[in-house]
């Protein structure tokens, strides 16, 4: 994982929308728009899927106007930031981006960024919630924890801060959350951080949890069971195939399985079917691996397989 660090350094200061999939086949062998592709899904299930933009990150820093238009034309119409610093996004400023994001037909939803174990600063914290403000989104997401600060007291430490920055956050109408991955559920000092830190000590009107599906079916946890034990706190999901079975639950931060949604083991459609119970708004696609290679390939054969596998 440590691209993803590397990635959350530079490009932090201190992981839905509605899908509509490209032409696609219907039952009478026709074809139908991609806004009337948008409308079925709508009906079908209340809601969609959107792109967490670290999927294609290389591509996003070498050409984001023209990677925004790749998958705008796939049919993605909602997407979740991966880079903010110094209250720029992807080296640009908010309504900058913006103009890129909505010229492709499409809406910025959510970002990624850190606020770090040594914290950050009343000042620090609202300039950032103002840049977010300014570009208009939804949430506000910690994506993740070095490997260093993966203690207890850490973890209650950062948490706090958190609670802070979500207040500041909720000041200015965006709702700050937690994207997990499967560290957070290895057995520390008699506790699953997860459970017994993160929900417990986390105010739940100022921080949801963006529930990362695949690492925590990598942990051995039952998304599905999660939402029945604490209903309504997640309203953020993250969707990535996984190539492989859990033969035994694991917590380093290994990728090298992840694959295209619907195109692995792991039963999207059950989860997406207990949506109301876990109290969900939105879901992403995300993929770590940017499709080993071919990234635009990957987030197209996620989405293709989302709409004939998941969302029907």
């Amino acid at each position: 994982m440590k691209d993803r660090r590397e990635f959350l350094r530079i490009s932090t200061a201190g992981t839905v929308g509605v899908l509509a999939l490209g032409t696609y086949a219907c039952g009478s062998g026709g074809k139908k728009t991609v806004e009337q592709a948008t409308e079925a899904v709508k009906a079908a299930t209340g809601m969609g899927v959107g792109l967490q933009l670290y999927s294609i990150r290389d591509a996003m820093t070498a050409d984001a106007a023209g990677s925004l238009k790749k998958i705008a034309d796939m049919g993605y119409k909602f997407v979740e930031m991966a880079s903010y610093a110094d209250g720029k996004f992807y080296g640009v400023a908010p309504k900058e981006f913006q103009k890129m994001v909505e010229d492709n037909g499409m809406k910025v939803i959510s970002s990624h960024t850190s606020v770090e174990a040594e914290g950050i600063t009343t000042a620090s914290a609202q300039i950032m919630a103002d840049a977010h403000a300014e570009i208009g989104v939804e949430y506000c997401v910690q994506p993740w924890i070095e490997e260093k600060d993966r203690n207890i007291e850490t973890y209650k430490r950062m948490i706090a801060e958190w609670n802070k920055v979500g207040e500041i956050m909720k000041n200015v109408g965006i709702q700050f959350g937690y994207h997990n991955h499967n560290f957070e559920f290895k057995p520390t000092d008699g506790m699953v951080p997860y459970y017994d830190v993160f929900l417990k000590e986390m105010d739940a009107d100022l921080i949801t949890m963006e529930l990362d599906c695949y690492w925590a079916l990598k942990a051995g946890q039952d998304p599905v069971e999660m939402f029945n034990k604490y209903p309504g706190r997640f309203q953020l999901l993250h969707f990535k195939g996984m190539g492989d079975e859990v033969v035994e639950p694991f917590y380093t931060v290994d990728k090298d399985d992840i694959v295209s949604v619907g195109a692995g083991v792991a039963d999207y459609k059950r989860i997406i079917d207990a949506r109301e119970t876990a109290g969900l708004k939105y879901f992403f696609v995300e993929d770590d691996n940017q499709g080993n290679g071919k990234p635009f390939e990957g987030v197209k054969a996620s989405i293709d397989n989302i709409n004939a596998k998941i969302l029907v």
